[in-house]
């Protein structure tokens, strides 16, 4: 027995040696390889939860925990390819070779795509320059920030930003003016094509777009401006919606929202998809908004409404030299125009207009060291406008047809030039006019050359951009003996340039200057004009003798940006020799009762200052101030320009963290006493606002809610821009609820 139990040992102790044996030959035939990682928000640097982490082509995936760490097992060494997603940030392919980052850890920085997009003055590409980086941190609204600034118009969304005011006449027809300077010397561009309107004409007609949907607003100053407008005084405010995708996902994604407000008993609902259909992606988007007539602190504003549907369809697809796309989009809009002062029929008027427009846009890559590539734009757009009098009857109607396009040629290292853009640009308009408006029909071509370069040279940052126009417009008959004088055809040959240095003392502390010469030709109204026009209360005189409007500007600035703290100040001078300007003679047409407003071509000073300051604290808490002060002068006589908006001031006290942000901020605005003859003047006010937001997430949803109160002690105040101040003031006491909801399927 103990002979037999030593070998029943013996044979154990073999057993356990030939498992033993067998295990290690299995571990040594499947290894345990490993790739471990966090997942981190670019911009804070904060870790990222609920991430897809997916090994292509292989059933191998994870998602990040609450620290952003993920943990990922092979079976075998080789290369791989990472897709990392998330709802609200950029997707991610990175393609590793496992042997070199076994069992290491890796750091993966998302770029933010839906919510902390930059949407708000910005140079409408990705930081390049100097000069960008200052545009950027000046005037910068995250996404979240956009979301709580959402009105009823462009204008009413960026009221609060620096030098930036309101002209208006009536909630619905409100658009933006850009240091005392509105109409076509602020250039309104969608996707980087100028937005075929009648905004810049005349204070009764509407933006055509609807904010709700955008991506990101820029509004771009300086040489870069020379690229679409020769205008270099005022600036382009471009909205970015990318109708024609930029980029293929390979997922669905999508954004929902509604948004309501108290004031108007207004709402909205939206939807926009992209799909995509390799090599192709597809975008969807439709909204409806509706808005009812607006309460002031002292009663309802009659016929105030605003009514507005807008779609739109967009493809592109990815070659591979680079991208070719096409949209249509059809926007329509209903609104009313107060009536009850000066001028003004006793119920108001009414308008409906739609634009209709189809663009296509391509991006060819060029196989070159130097030669970036070529952007082309072709649009076709038809614009209709029809002003009704109470009784129902067409007062006076628009209707313009445009074709327009560019060609523009991006390259860097050239030379000495870091970067830059030359291109050419053509406009033809055909504007039609019918009612009781007596503006003769008459067609216009504008075709321009331009080119914009960047370069810096040890401390300095420069910028210059020069532009050429060559324009003509042409009325349907030569009237020689006309009331307004010798209705004909004009043409106007005109130039641009600007100049902008950058010394850079430390990495924190910047100077600039920026000179310019400015150029712009008189419109078609302005010319031509000769009778009332129903929904602006006016009978509008042109004049065919006025020559182009001309003028140099300069600028200087200097900012400070520091880890918690940032400070611009920039003082400004626009000295015009020739400045187009319609004014009330104080006379009335006995014919209609409306007062007559006569164009002239005068000499103007404008000057001011503005000035931002934000700082950051305790790790969550921001103070930002923010100042804007213009004054416009007749250079002649030293007497005040009409229109011009007063001291303006806006100061905030915000609490933020990853999901919620607090905060309150007033907009305090002077008494405007300095006015033209016959212009009303405004007295100063106080308006005290807060709004509260909070985010919810997970792998493939995010929610975002806004609550926003406007006027919290519903006090009584005037917007000196807005022509229906003689009657109500601006809208009181105000609940503003948004709701976005960001997917991807």
């Amino acid at each position: 027995m103990k002979l037999f139990s030593k070998e029943l040992n013996r044979s154990n102790s073999w057993a356990v040696f030939l498992f033993f044996l067998l295990f290690t030959n299995l571990v040594a035939l499947h290894p345990d390889y490993h790739l471990q990682g966090i997942v981190l928000n670019s911009e804070s640097n904060k870790p990222l939860a609920n991430v897809n982490i997916l090994v292509i082509n292989h059933n191998i995936f994870a998602v990040t925990k609450d620290d952003g760490s993920f943990d990922l097992e092979f079976e075998e060494l080789g290369q791989y390819q990472l897709k990392i997603t998330h709802v609200a940030f950029r997707e991610e392919l990175i393609t590793f070779n496992l042997a070199d980052y076994n069992h290491k850890k890796i750091i993966v920085y998302m770029i933010p795509k839906m919510i902390d997009i930059s949407p708000v003055i910005v140079m409408g590409q990705n930081t390049l320059t100097k000069f960008d980086e200052l545009y950027e941190s000046s005037n910068v609204l995250r996404g979240k920030e956009l979301q709580r600034e959402l009105g009823l118009s462009l204008a009413a969304t960026l009221k609060n930003e620096t030098g930036l005011a309101i002209r208006s006449m009536g909630p619905a027809p409100a658009r933006p003016v850009i240091r005392g300077l509105g109409g076509d010397r602020v250039m309104i561009t969608e996707d980087g094509v100028k937005v075929t309107d009648l905004s810049a004409t005349s204070p009764d007609h509407a933006v055509t777009i609807e904010p709700f949907s955008l991506d990101k607003i820029e509004v771009i100053r300086g040489p870069r401006v020379l690229i679409k407008t020769p205008i270099t005084i005022g600036g382009v405010v471009n909205v970015v919606r990318n109708e024609t995708p930029v980029e293929i996902h390979n997922q669905v994604y999508g954004i929902a929202g509604i948004y309501g407000e108290s004031a108007n008993n207004g709402y909205l609902g939206s939807l926009i998809s992209e799909i995509p259909l390799k090599p192709f992606v597809v975008r969807l988007e439709g909204s409806r908004r509706k808005v009812n007539d607006l309460m002031t602190p002292v009663g309802k504003l009659p016929n105030s409404y605003a009514e507005n549907y807008n779609w739109s369809i967009g493809s592109s697809y990815f070659p591979s030299f680079g991208k070719v796309g096409v949209s249509y989009r059809d926007f329509n809009l209903s609104y009313g125009i107060p009536g009850g002062f000066i001028g003004a029929h006793p119920n108001g008027v009414d308008i409906d207009m739609y634009r209709r427009q189809f663009n296509v846009i391509s991006k060819i890559n060029l196989p070159s060291n130097t030669f970036d590539n070529i952007e082309v734009h072709l649009s076709h757009v038809v614009y209709r406008h029809k002003e009704f009098e109470d009784t129902g009857l067409i007062g006076s109607e628009f209707k313009v047809k445009s074709y327009l396009g560019y060609i523009n040629t991006n390259y860097r290292g050239f030379g000495f030039l870091s970067n830059g853009t030359f291109g050419i640009s053509s406009q033809y308009r055909d504007f039609e006019i019918g009612g009781f408006v007596f503006t003769p029909r008459s067609n216009s071509l504008n075709l321009s050359t331009y080119v914009y370069e960047s370069f810096n040279y040890n401390n300095f940052s420069f910028e210059f951009g020069a532009r050429y126009n060559f324009d003509k417009i042409t009325p349907e008959e030569e009237k020689p003996n006309a009331k307004i004088g010798h209705v004909r055809e004009r043409e106007f040959h005109t130039y641009s340039l600007s100049f902008s240095a950058l010394y850079t003392l430390t990495n924190i502390v910047h100077f600039g200057i920026n000179i310019n010469k400015s150029s712009r030709v008189p419109t078609i109204e302005e010319l031509y004009s000769e009778g009332p026009h129903l929904a602006a209360y006016s009978y509008e005189t042109g004049n065919p003798d006025l020559e182009d409007e001309r003028g140099w500007g300069a600028e200087f600035f200097v900012y400070h940006n520091f880890s918690d703290l940032f400070f611009h100040l920039n003082i400004f001078r626009n000295d015009l020799s020739y400045y187009i300007v319609p004014r009330n003679t104080g006379e009335l047409n006995y014919a209609t009762f409306l007062p007559i407003y006569q164009t002239e071509g005068v000499g103007a000073l404008f000057y001011g200052v503005e000035g931002q300051i934000q700082w950051e604290f305790l790790n969550n808490f921001r103070i930002g101030f923010t100042i804007s002060h213009t004054k416009g002068n007749f250079k002649n006589s030293d007497q005040p320009l009409p229109q011009i908006p007063p001291l303006k001031g806006n100061f905030e006290f915000i609490y933020f963290s990853d999901h919620l942000t607090i905060g309150i901020n007033s907009e305090v605005a002077a008494a405007q006493k300095r006015v033209d003859e016959f212009e009303e003047p405004t007295a100063g006010y106080g308006v005290l606002n807060s709004f509260i937001q909070y985010s919810i997430s997970n792998e493939n949803l995010l929610h975002l809610f806004s609550l926003s109160v406007d006027n919290i002690f519903d006090k009584e105040y005037r917007n000196h821009l807005s022509r229906v101040k003689s009657i109500l003031p601006e809208a009181g006491r105000n609940f503003r609820l948004t709701y976005k909801l960001y997917f991807h399927i």
